[in-house]
């Protein structure tokens, strides 16, 4: 066999002063040492001869050792009997194969070699060094890393001392780039410990060893800064504004005290970026505006200050040339490193803006630094009580400290890095730019995994679906860009209501200061605010317009103002307004994923809880509340003198008035500050305004809206109820009006429910796919299925629109019909039976309990609330007997009680089908 390999190596031998250059050897030349070995069927010979030197200077042949390798594999030494291990047949016999490395390349030692810039540089110099490293960690690479702790002076010797026996004492360069890094802005311990410290500990530990070269990664932020148009030099003062870069100073001061006779080189590097990764100031400016962040569009600075940059592959070519070039470079040298121009933050912004969203022009505005550190510091506390879900559980990058040092500008005179090392930029920040986009754009998940920025939810959202986020994103921004400009004219319409509302004292002369300033503080807030929302990317803007019109249908009751017109006009206003605002397209606040993907229908459904069609019977019987609280309420202020009221006389102590007028002015309604008649008049206009707001699949894209939707409507529909049960057993009479409110509710309740359950199951059943309850209730999500094309749900006739308005997930099978007349009967027992007292009371109160029990099971999926009417028939059968009634009404009570339970035990006829709840509807 042929064996021809190249080796050369120091070893140290226990008892020799002098190093031993080992070779294999029957033929050498002045860089290397050849291996020739005789081929022969039986026995391969390979002579090793020791050269002695001093420090790499070679000498003739001290003494050889022949090796012979056997056809199977035994390597014996000649005259001495020395038998190795065995080797597998036909091997190259090497130095390494004895335990004995060997080459001739100086050795480069990296701490933090198992990190990302380590690698790199690393990379870049095993060609002509042998690297080895040191890392807490090992890391997954190609040449060997020791672990160590800087922080522990003993782990750094036991680390090195390593080194020494494994690679030898003489170290062309020691690169050192481990360091600790965070941009909180605090002084943490760390800094001291690992950079400091731990940077002293490696260059007392470094004396021991023949080291021709320290390379210290610096910062030019150790610089202090200059301002747009100048440039610093490695002459500028030492001023580090904050605790990173104090680190990094006082490491260099350190080792520049304890480096003895090692020649030092300090690279004041700027700012690192490629392709994929950068510093996390730069990083951090890129994803605000690829998000559309608000705070994009703020700065607290010198817009024309700016920091230079260093493409990667640029630092390791400086790093490369430092080391080269370290017989030149003695004593202690500081060379700034980096491009040496800086791009101002507002040019940088519209580049951005333009390479990311096609805008020539990216809005910034300057805030004050000191409105700007208050709004940081605030954001930064208030970080804890933000649901993980909203924040993703992460501190806001930018922190107060940034802000005072936001006008800092760095560009670099590179002069000594062109002389020292004949070093100059290959890559510009301008040029580069374009491909840093792509690479966001092409992989978003990747570029925030790598730039370690939490990515926008959307970007998991649509991976976790198989979607591609970056057209989801374009896709999704193309629809609401169109969608708003079909509806812009309606934030027009508010800015012109808001106009309206803020010279409205003037003109219908209001009295009242609070409700006088009120007014025109919230006309001219609904301006602004729709002004705002004219912007299809501040959907912000409009939830502020629609929290405006909500305070303006309340200010007039809540100052009690005796002016109708003032009163009228901020009711009708603000619901139109709210309307407005959040009620047209595009759903203001809902996420990506669920506007441009999922069904309409719910997964097992038959039909869309929250068509229009299911909407229009709860928005027309609150419009007929509102219509009824807004009349009473109007009695309540004063501005008519009376109400209509064509069955119930008023109490005998107050006998100038009718029922309506007794109710709406007992000691019950006057126990809330406010009129009650206002506050039930201000829920139903909300009941209406929320009802007409997001699109057909808000069950899933608004659950929140739904949620709140529901629990407007049972809380009221609850008062509603217990407030005519009261009348006659509290207040003494009743109120046609009140009772005519308290039916439309009692028949709003089964319509909603569905909508309710179908945003129940979807958030559960997320939920269960790994997504947080409460990202998926506040912004909404996918589901499973597919998406039909959507037609216009009133094309139909108007008879099957009706149909389905009032049909669809609610019906009265005949037996809770029937029992809806028997509790009815309850109500007027009175009269039938001339009941009085404790009796006429029950059969009021269990009348009505009646009543809500079946308009609950009209809803097909409340139906099993039905079986309450059990216990309600049996207190029926009972309760003569309790409160002493005749027999007659006896008998009537006992049999209505029969039936009542009988009633209850038919489920009925179940037209649709809710997905898993169905098995629950017995």
């Amino acid at each position: 066999m042929s064996l021809r390999d190249d080796f050369a190596s120091l070893v140290r031998r226990p008892t020799a002063r002098r190093r031993d250059n080992i070779c294999i050897a029957a033929r050498r030349d002045r860089s290397s040492c050849r291996v020739h070995a005789g081929t022969g069927a039986a026995v391969s010979t390979v002579r090793w001869c020791a050269f002695r030197n001093a420090w790499g200077l070679r000498t003739a042949p001290a003494s050889c050792l022949d090796l012979e390798t056997s056809a199977a594999g035994t390597v014996t030494t000649r005259g001495q009997g020395m038998i190795f291990p065995r080797w597998p047949p036909g091997p190259s016999v090497t130095p390494t194969a004895l335990g004995m490395p060997m080459t001739d390349k100086p050795v480069v030692l990296i701490t933090g070699a198992a990190g990302n810039i380590g690698r790199s540089l690393a990379g870049a110099l095993q060609d002509r060094y042998r690297v080895v490293g040191l890392d807490v960690t090992k890391g997954d690479t190609n040449y060997p890393v020791i672990e160590v702790d800087l922080t522990d002076e003993k782990s750094v010797v036991e680390a090195l001392e390593r080194i020494g026996t494994e690679h030898g004492r003489q170290i062309a360069s020691v690169v050192h780039l481990a360091a600790f890094f965070d941009f909180s802005g605090e002084d943490k311990p760390q800094y001291k410990s690992v950079n400091v410290e731990g940077s002293r500990n490696l260059i007392r530990g470094l004396q021991r060893f023949k080291v021709e070269q320290f390379v210290y990664s610096g910062t030019m932020l150790v610089h202090e800064p200059c301002s747009p148009g100048e440039r610093i030099d490695e002459s500028r003062p030492i001023a580090p504004g904050w605790a990173y870069p104090r680190s990094k100073a006082e490491a260099e001061q350190a080792i520049s005290a304890a480096r003895g006779g090692i020649p030092v080189v300090f690279l004041h590097l700027a700012g690192v970026y490629d392709e994929r990764t950068s510093v996390p100031t730069f990083a951090n400016q890129v994803a605000r505006i690829y998000e559309r962040d608000f705070q994009s569009h703020l700065y607290s600075g010198d817009t024309d200050a700016g920091q230079a940059m260093i493409h990667r592959e640029d630092m390791i070519d400086a790093f490369v040339r430092t080391i080269d070039r370290r017989d030149q470079l003695a004593g202690e040298t500081v060379i700034l490193v980096g491009e040496p121009d800086a791009i101002g933050y507002d040019d940088l912004q519209d580049r951005l803006g333009a390479l990311i969203h096609g805008k020539d022009e990216w809005a910034t505005l300057r805030v004050p630094s000191a409105v700007a550190g208050i709004g940081a510091w605030v954001q930064d506390k208030a970080e804890p009580v933000i649901p993980d879900a909203i924040d993703q559980g992460t501190r806001p990058f930018i922190q107060p400290f940034m802000t005072r040092m936001a006008s800092d500008h760095y560009a670099l005179d590179i002069s000594r890095a062109r002389a020292l090392l004949g070093w100059e930029p290959r890559h510009r920040l301008e040029d580069e730019l374009p491909a840093i986009v792509a690479a966001l754009k092409n992989d978003p998940a990747a570029w925030y995994e790598g730039n370690r920025i939490p990515p926008p939810a959307f970007v998991t959202e649509a991976e976790a679906i198989g979607e591609d986020p970056e057209a989801l994103r374009v896709r999704h921004d193309e629809w609401r860009r169109k969608a708003h400009g079909d509806t812009r004219w309606a934030h027009f319409v508010n800015i012109a209501l808001g106009c309206w509302i803020l010279v409205q004292p003037v003109i219908v002369e209001v009295e009242e200061p609070a409700l006088f300033w009120s007014e025109i503080i919230f006309g001219t807030a609904l301006i602004v605010f729709s002004t705002l929302s004219l912007s299809w990317r501040m959907a912000w803007a409009r939830w502020a317009s629609a929290a405006v019109a909500a305070g303006i249908m309340a200010i007039p009751f809540l100052f009690w103002t005796a002016n109708p017109a003032a009163f009228l006009s901020d009711t009708l206003v603000g619901a139109f307004a709210f309307g407005l605002a959040v009620g047209t397209r595009p759903e203001p606040g809902t996420s990506m994923v669920a506007a441009m993907t999922g069904p309409d229908i719910p997964p097992g459904w038959s039909y869309n809880p929250s068509a229009w069609t299911q909407r229009l019977p709860i928005i027309v019987l609150a419009l007929i509340g509102l219509l009824v609280a807004r009349y009473l309420t109007a009695y309540q202020l004063g501005h008519i003198e009376s109400v209509w009221e064509p069955f119930f006389p008023g109490l005998p102590d107050e006998p100038e008035k009718n029922g309506t007028e007794a109710v709406i002015t007992s000691s019950v309604s006057e126990a809330f500050p406010i009129p009650d008649a206002a506050l039930g008049g201000y829920t139903y206009a909300l009941e209406i305004v929320t009802g007409i707001v997001g699109a057909r699949a808000r069950w899933r894209t608004m659950p929140w809206l739904v949620f709140l939707f529901g629990l407007m409507i049972a809380p009221l529909g609850i008062v509603s109820i217990l407030f005519v049960i009261i009348q006659p057993i509290v207040i003494g009479t009743w109120a046609t009006l009140t009772l005519i409110g308290a039916a439309a509710m009692l028949i709003q309740i089964p319509y909603s429910l569905d909508e309710l359950l179908a945003t129940v199951q979807f958030v559960r059943r997320r939920t269960r796919a790994g997504r947080p309850w409460l990202r998926v209730f506040l912004f909404g999500d996918t589901d499973s299925g597919q998406r039909k094309p959507r037609t216009d749900e009133f094309e139909r006739g108007p008879a099957e629109v009706l149909r389905e308005m009032w049909a669809g997930g609610v019906n009265l099978p005949w037996n809770l019909a029937l029992a809806a007349l028997l509790a009815t009967s309850l109500l007027f027992t009175r009269l039938t039976f001339g009941a009085d007292g404790t009796m006429a009371h029950s059969d009021h109160l269990v009348g009505f309990l009646a009543l809500t029990v079946i308009s609950l099971a009209a809803a097909e999926v409340a139906r099993p609330v039905r079986y309450c009417l059990i216990p309600l028939g049996a207190s029926t059968m009972v309760t003569p007997f309790l409160f002493g009634a005749d027999a007659t009404h006896s008998v009537a009570s006992i049999v209505v009680g029969a039936l009542l339970i009988a009633l209850s035990l038919r489920r009925g006829e179940i037209r649709e089908r809710y997905g898993s709840w169905d098995r629950c509807i017995v």
